[in-house]
């Protein structure tokens, strides 16, 4: 039976949702005319949790985190529907929220607003059963996702490494507590299905931790080497619905991906928890494929995007793996340089790798097992700064300015 958060008032027709794309300059007029279009009276004297894409410290404009005028356009509507509004976050491991908030000026908003700003990583979790779960049979959830009445998801339209896309559907792994949503990544296969334990995972975990309303950022979205390692790409777009996972299809139809290629949506929408059939949603407005750009989809293989290393990925998460990614991006060169030994520079990372060459990089504490037979940088994740340390075995980095 599906749980309190996957029912929505907002959703009045379930076999045919609506969703809501606005387009132009402006990601607060953008927010607002699209939740225009929505009837958000239920939310009256209801708290309302908006979970922003948040995650990591970066610059506004790099397509990374949500832009913090669409988080301010959020609140502004529900707080003329007369609802009690709260922006919460948890992000990856070795993240303060706070700084990350800072960061996109999301603190901003907020405090001008006088609404409240959340660390909900900061209290003990409620484990929370998943019972139809194929690879998870719980989670560990921050709290504030199950005391407020009404959840928002408002991710950024990004391509993402491990999942195809990283929507708002995907954007909820960010209401799970600290280390548990590294631990999405490390599952073993499951038996009988083919793809991989992670998608299985949040295909899981949406049948019991669906938002109520889905606002997609496509102000500045991210393609490639996404989630925080590819290209910022400006859409100018936002998208709203009351199904999470019609938003994600639209959405995935605007970045020229389908989403039955995307295996938690695909999974997910067999299971019965939304629509992802294009013909049976209402998209308005009839001109909206017009706004299709097509994404640079994430390569299948890293070692291929950076010639002359051997990136060894088994069961890594995203704190790690963009940990890295950045840092080939920033120091590719110089560290291939040093290597000069005509032989590719072998990283490893993630739990699942079984073997290594000798003098192979072991980038994060899953890989510790190997940490005799190649050079180990602890961390979950180590910065940019202690992986070069190791490199070139001193203190300091030819440029430190990597995290």
């Amino acid at each position: 039976m599906k749980s309190r958060l996957t029912e929505s008032s907002f959703l009045q027709v379930a076999d045919r949702p609506e969703v809501i794309v606005s387009r132009g300059d402006d990601p607060y007029n953008n927010t607002r005319v699209a939740l225009s279009r929505i009837d958000l009276s239920p939310a009256r004297g209801k708290r309302v949790l908006l979970k922003p894409n948040a995650g990591r410290i970066t610059a506004p404009d790099s397509g990374i985190n949500t832009d913090s005028q669409v988080v301010a356009a959020a609140i502004d509507s529900f707080c003329d529907a007369g609802a009690n509004v709260a922006v919460g976050e948890s992000p990856i491991q070795g993240v303060a929220v706070m700084d990350a908030f800072d960061a996109t000026g999301i603190t901003k908003v907020v405090q001008d607003r006088e609404c409240r700003l959340l660390d909900i990583n900061a209290n003990p979790f409620v484990e929370v059963a998943v019972p139809d779960g194929l690879a998870i049979r719980s989670l560990k959830v921050c709290p504030e996702v199950l005391e407020y009445d009404i959840i928002v998801s408002i991710p950024v339209m990004k391509t993402h490494m491990h999942t195809g896309v990283t929507l708002s559907v995907k954007n909820m792994k960010g209401c799970l507590w600290r280390r548990s949503k590294v631990e999405l990544h490390m599952l073993a296969p499951v038996k009988g299905i083919d793809e991989k334990s992670i998608n299985v995972a949040i295909a899981d975990m949406s049948g019991v931790l669906c938002p109520h309303l889905s606002i997609i950022d496509g102000t500045v979205g991210m393609e490639g080497l996404g989630p925080s390692a590819g290209q910022p790409k400006n859409m100018g777009l936002v998208v709203v619905s009351a199904d999470p996972f019609a938003a994600d299809a639209v959405a995935c139809s605007l970045m020229d991906i389908s989403a039955k290629e995307i295996p938690h949506l695909r999974m997910g929408a067999e299971r019965g928890y939304g629509k992802i059939d294009l013909k049976s949603i209402s998209v308005t407005p009839n001109n909206w494929r017009d706004w299709s750009s097509p994404f640079l989809l994430p390569p299948e293989n890293l070692s291929l995007e950076f010639p002359g290393v051997e990136i060894l990925d088994s069961n890594s998460c995203s704190a790690c793996q963009s940990t890295l990614l950045l840092l080939l991006k920033n120091h590719g060169d110089d560290l291939l340089n040093d290597h000069g030994s005509g032989v590719p520079l072998s990283i490893a990372i993630g739990k699942g790798v079984p073997e290594i060459p000798d003098g192979c990089y072991c980038i994060g504490n899953c890989t510790a097992k190997h940490q005799k037979k190649g050079v180990f940088v602890p961390g979950c994740p180590p910065v940019g700064s202690q992986i070069l340390s190791a490199v070139y075995g001193k203190g300091t980095s030819k440029n430190s300015n990597d995290n």
